[in-house]
């Protein structure tokens, strides 16, 4: 099968959905920040760093679907836990961890439950460090403007959240 792409079945190809939905999502990121904030655009701009790993996923997923499953949690949780580095825990940016949990709970086939329950551990253990050992963000905001991107983030959240719902909804019964 070497140099042959491998039919992407319909569970992976929600997670390669959501993998896209989020890398054309990220070049959008600052100007809603510029709008709602007015500043903090070239501290926004690193979370662009995140984009080539959302574009591996689509790639990873012609050569197996379990990597390309396993990617899009772990790497929103990284991506979250870069993005709360960044802005601090008052940007609701924390709250990102919730749809990767969401994804782990719905990536996995049933032979596949230790991945799902390695990766919801894992991204809940990524969280307990975000939440306990964070530092101070490299990007310090007013309160207002961190009232304004705790909305943002917080809206962001629900939408992926409704959004991974809506695209997994039946995928499983047709992903075996």
């Amino acid at each position: 099968m070497s140099g042959e792409r491998a039919v992407i079945d319909p569970l992976t190809q929600a997670s390669v959905t959501i993998a896209w939905v989020i890398l054309l999502n990220k070049p959008f990121y600052p100007l809603y920040v510029w709008y709602l904030a007015g500043n903090g655009v070239i501290a926004s701009l690193a979370t662009l760093i995140a984009a080539p790993f959302y574009l591996a996923i689509p790639l990873i997923a012609h050569r197996s679907s379990l990597a390309a499953r396993v990617a899009l949690p772990v790497i929103g949780t990284l991506d979250t836990l870069f993005e709360t580095k960044l802005f601090g825990q008052g940007s609701g940016t924390e709250l990102l961890f919730a749809a990767c949990i969401m994804l782990a709970a719905l990536s996995f086939r049933d032979q596949e439950r230790w991945w799902q329950r390695g990766v919801a551990v894992l991204v809940f253990g990524v969280f307990v460090i975000s939440r306990s050992f964070a530092a101070s963000p490299l990007y310090h905001w007013s309160e207002h403007d961190l009232a304004a991107f705790f909305n943002l983030n917080t809206f962001a959240a629900a939408s992926l959240m409704t959004f991974i719902a809506l695209r997994y909804a039946g995928s499983r019964d047709r992903g075996t």
